[in-house]
């Protein structure tokens, strides 16, 4: 049996050397975890206490206080073992409670998908920042030591914390400006989500490893001898640029790895911020500097308080590499971000005890208050975290930053939501520009304003907007001005999006089944719920999986064949004379028959004809949409001709399939390569990158039933990263 360490001896002795430490309670909370915790093992088999201890560690090497290391010990007592909030409380103190109970995930409760319950967790967790920073710093170091220890997780499961991770914790750690664990995270993730990429990003890093580190020693040299007679006590390293760095230039923006500048940068640190500007005019007199190449973020500094002179300049080679110069104060907030100012508390308290660093919460939190859904505040998060920024000036030169990507509507938006919401134009340095524009770093922009009675923001807006905070208070203003109107807006998509998706009920039934919905959206009768799709709260579309579910499981009737017109019969009519197409319609034989597209019918499926004027038969499924449910009593029912398929006659259709994967190399390729193992005919094939990392490909084959369409959508969703299969005309 394997003896394991689970390393808190050693990290106990550490922490006694450190008098701002309660020794003693971080030993209680260790001995508790311990024995909570008993028996449990991770998937690698080593004692789940490892866990802990480890993420604890982590905290104490970003400086962390007393009541962190000992929230982090105790982090998953309350979710894996019988230990309780109320023990806690009593035994170490309000503040570890509440830390405790902002990273344990929610419990059983009554959610349909795991989307839901992962939405669910993550605005419990703001939530809890809001109250204490602390939770996420916690909640940050113990993502860290799971992805350090993903290889143990199945494949799909290390995917899944992978992109999770991207998308939410790196970006937060960016915000907070942890540099260390954001960067650690992002190369972590990519691994997982693209290990050929990376493995070839490691291998053009090594190609270069040598070369590069005798460049890189001549260059620290050389700077040192110039600097070091001017300047005291600085000090100077250099370093390669991470693998998710390169990764996201490489592979995202498309550049070749020769374009990028920052591969090799060189960091000098000195004592005050006059030193930092003497050094660069040094540097720039040692080495040429690349135009727009500089960056002052000493006097603007980023929203996460990061401070540094960034400049590339020309080696004497003409090998660019990248220079940045800061101060003892600015290095240590660079590298630690909010967890180098512990003394604050970490915002304890509340809003009003945050500083202006992490103003970005607020957003975040008013979201989560005025958000109907939880996977909508996830999706606006994920956006709003955006690791790409722009930088713009109001008309006063206050700073504001938002996402790539934002336009003036949200700028606007995130001045005042009174100003975005009395917006008629934009100025953009002095110019009048559309409200689709998108904001650019350095611009000044100004907001036209009008006080008009009635005046307010455009449904239009919500599909132009970037940030989840612009869509948010547009649709607050909907859901405050707009009732009426948003309920009947409401009805029109509910009903719309029914009917697109079969789903039929009459009369009592479809209130209750309404009823029903809104429950499961936690709303108290269907007016809100209705008012919530109108102004956009609620997003329908994204409940028709489980709402077809519900249906299919506890609604739907069994029905009689139906009968169609007249003397229309049960059992197939009369065959006169099956079409080129297979198609056998009752006493018409020689007429001209086309497939309609909306439904796309084939072999196999029941259908029905409709005699169009002058253009022949239009062949329909019978639950097409555009196909009355009672035939006889239907506005032209004459016009309905029974048909069906001749099973003697193999014909050949077109059907068209939207494939939703994660957007990664080599998709469509994966898909193009089952279908010719399947010998399956493609007439055309188009790819498109869509939001969030993912990708559509809509492709075009030939079937000759429904069984064979079915086969091909079940190989195509075994494909790495294929989450979503439609069949367009549906």
């Amino acid at each position: 049996m394997i003896e394991y360490d689970d390393g808190f001896a050693a990290f106990f002795e550490e922490i006694k050397q450190h008098p701002q430490y309660n020794a003693e309670k971080i030993k209680e909370a260790y001995e508790l975890a311990k024995n909570a915790h008993g028996n449990q093992k991770r998937r690698s088999g080593e004692p789940y206490i490892m866990h802990p201890v480890a993420v604890a560690k982590i905290l104490f090497k970003l400086g962390a206080d007393n009541e962190c290391i000992i929230g982090a010990l105790l982090h998953d007592v309350v979710e894996d073992t019988d230990c309780t909030l109320s023990y806690i409380s009593e035994h170490f103190g309000d503040d570890v409670k509440l830390l405790v109970d902002g990273v344990t995930k929610l419990g059983k409760i009554s959610l349909s998908t795991r989307e839901e319950v992962q939405a669910e967790n993550i605005r419990k967790m703001f939530m809890a920042m809001n109250k204490d920073v602390r939770v996420i710093i916690i909640k940050l170091a113990d993502r860290l030591h799971n992805m350090r220890t993903l290889e143990h997780m199945p494949e799909y499961k290390q995917r899944e914390k992978s992109l999770e991770t991207l998308e939410i914790y790196a970006p937060i750690a960016h915000r907070l400006g942890i540099r260390a664990i954001k960067d650690e995270l992002e190369d972590l993730a990519v691994f997982y989500l693209d290990p050929i990429a990376y493995k070839e990003i490691e291998y053009s890093l090594s190609m270069k490893q040598e070369e590069g580190q005798k460049f890189l020693s001549k260059i620290k040299s050389q700077i040192s001898d110039r600097i070091t007679p001017v300047i005291e006590n600085a000090t100077i390293s250099a370093r390669v640029k991470s693998v998710h760095g390169i990764f996201r230039k490489v592979y995202i923006k498309g550049k070749s790895f020769e374009e990028i500048y920052d591969i090799y940068a060189v960091r000098i640190i000195v004592d005050s911020m006059i030193d930092c500007y003497n050094v660069l005019g040094i540097v720039h007199d040692m080495f040429k500097p690349i135009p727009g190449r500089f960056k002052d973020y000493i006097s603007t500094p980023k929203p996460n308080k990061y401070q540094s002179l960034h400049t590339t300049v020309l080696s004497e080679n003409g090998v660019p590499f990248e220079i940045q110069i800061r101060t003892w104060e600015m290095h240590r907030t660079a590298e630690y971000g909010i967890a180098a100012h512990w003394k604050y508390k970490m915002g304890k308290g509340g809003k009003d005890s945050l500083d202006a660093g992490l103003s970005w919460i607020h957003s975040m939190i008013e979201m989560g208050e005025e958000s109907d859904s939880a996977e909508d505040l996830v999706a606006n998060i994920k956006g709003d975290l955006s690791i790409e920024e722009v930088y713009v000036f109001t008309p006063k030169g206050d700073v504001k930053n938002l996402p790539s990507g934002s336009t003036v509507i949200d700028f606007a938006y995130a001045i005042h939501s009174a100003v975005g919401n009395k917006m008629v134009g934009a100025k953009v340095d002095g110019r009048i520009v559309p409200l689709n524009y998108k904001i650019k770093t350095g611009e000044k922009i100004e907001i036209l304003t009008s006080n008009q009675q009635g005046k307010g923001p455009s449904r239009d807006w919500l599909s132009i907007v970037r940030t989840g905070e612009a869509r948010s208070k547009i649709r607050s203003w909907f859901k405050k001005e707009r009732r009426e109107e948003n309920i009947e807006e409401g009805k029109g998509i509910v009903e719309r999006e029914l009917r697109r998706n079969f789903i039929r009920l009459s009369g009592e039934k479809y209130g209750e089944f309404i009823q029903k919905i809104a429950g499961r959206q936690h709303f108290v009768n269907t007016d809100e719920f209705y008012a919530a799709v109108g102004y956009g709260g609620i997003q329908f579309n994204r409940l028709m999986p489980g709402i077809k579910d519900e249906y299919n499981r506890n609604w739907k009737e069994e029905k009689e064949p139906e009968k169609l017109i007249g003397s229309f019969a049960a059992e197939k009519p009369r065959k006169t004379q099956a079409s080129d197409n297979g198609i056998v319609v009752e006493g018409i034989d020689n007429c001209l028959i086309k497939i309609a597209k909306c439904c796309s019918p084939l072999p196999g499926e029941e259908i029905v004809g409709f005699i169009t004027r002058g253009h022949g038969l239009s062949i329909h499924k019978r639950n097409c949409v555009n196909v009355p449910q009672d035939l006889e009593n239907c506005a032209e029912p004459d016009r309905w001709i029974k048909a069906y398929w001749d099973e003697s006659v193999k014909v050949e259709s077109m059907s068209t399939l939207d494939v939703y994967a994660i957007d990664r190399d080599g998709v469509v390729l994966d898909i193009t390569s089952k279908l010719m193992n399947m010998h399956v005919k493609i007439h055309s094939i188009n790819a498109r990158p869509i939001n969030d990392g993912n990708c559509l490909t809509t492709l075009t084959v030939a079937v000759n039933s429904r069984e064979h369409l079915d086969n091909i959508v079940k190989i195509i969703r075994k494909i790495e990263g294929v989450y979503h299969i439609e069949r367009s005309g549906l």
